[in-house]
């Protein structure tokens, strides 16, 4: 009696895992709801920009019509990236705790976006686009910025070389994983190749 109430809680603790579908679909219906919206803005922007060539149009406006292009183009692209975050993470947690994927091992861009084995795995992969969120948002605020002295200009170049220092380590952790690997790989023996025997 004991045993078989230890096997069925134990076989509803397991399907439990089954509640992640709901964060799934969430996931992804919010990736496609940021996506139309995006697409309509983006839709709306270049229909505003017809009237970039109208030649009654001032020097000024002109300016401004451009800088507010340039500001929109870059709060698509963040848009967008958010986007592509809520549907990595959605996938991510299926593979996690669901079921692997058949149909994007088949495809050879599963390997860059699906190689998802833990859950260092999927937060390294959101962390990547995280950043390329912010470094979207910091580029967001220094096209408007207009800095007036000395110190807010140094704000500015301290900012933009944290976002490099940012960069550099985050492909610096990238190579010292990729040489992990190779070095694990290289120093486990083939299990077809033959032991050498020693020589008398």
């Amino acid at each position: 009696m004991k045993h078989w109430i230890e096997r069925v809680f134990e076989s509803l603790l397991w399907n439990s895992r089954y509640a992640v579908l709901l964060a799934v679909i969430s996931s992804i219906a919010a990736s496609l709801a940021v996506f139309w919206v995006v697409s309509v803005d983006v839709y709306y922007a270049v229909v505003h920009l017809f009237g970039y060539a109208d030649p009654s149009l001032t020097e000024d406006a002109r300016k401004a019509l451009r800088d507010g292009t340039v500001t929109h183009v870059v709060e698509v692209v963040d848009g967008y990236l958010l986007a592509a975050v809520m549907l990595i993470f959605g996938m991510g947690l299926y593979e996690l705790f669901i079921s692997d994927i058949g149909a994007a091992h088949g495809s050879r861009s599963s390997s860059k976006i699906l190689i998802i084995e833990t859950l260092d795995d999927l937060k390294t992969k959101l962390a990547k686009v995280i950043l390329m969120i912010l470094i979207v948002r910091l580029f967001e605020y220094a096209v408007k910025l207009r800095p007036e002295n000395l110190i807010e200009l140094s704000y500015l170049a301290g900012s933009i070389a944290l976002v490099g220092l940012a960069l550099y380590l985050t492909h610096a952790s990238e190579g010292r994983t990729g040489e992990a690997a190779d070095g694990a790989s290289a120093v486990e023996p083939s299990p077809a190749q033959p032991r050498a025997t020693p020589k008398h």
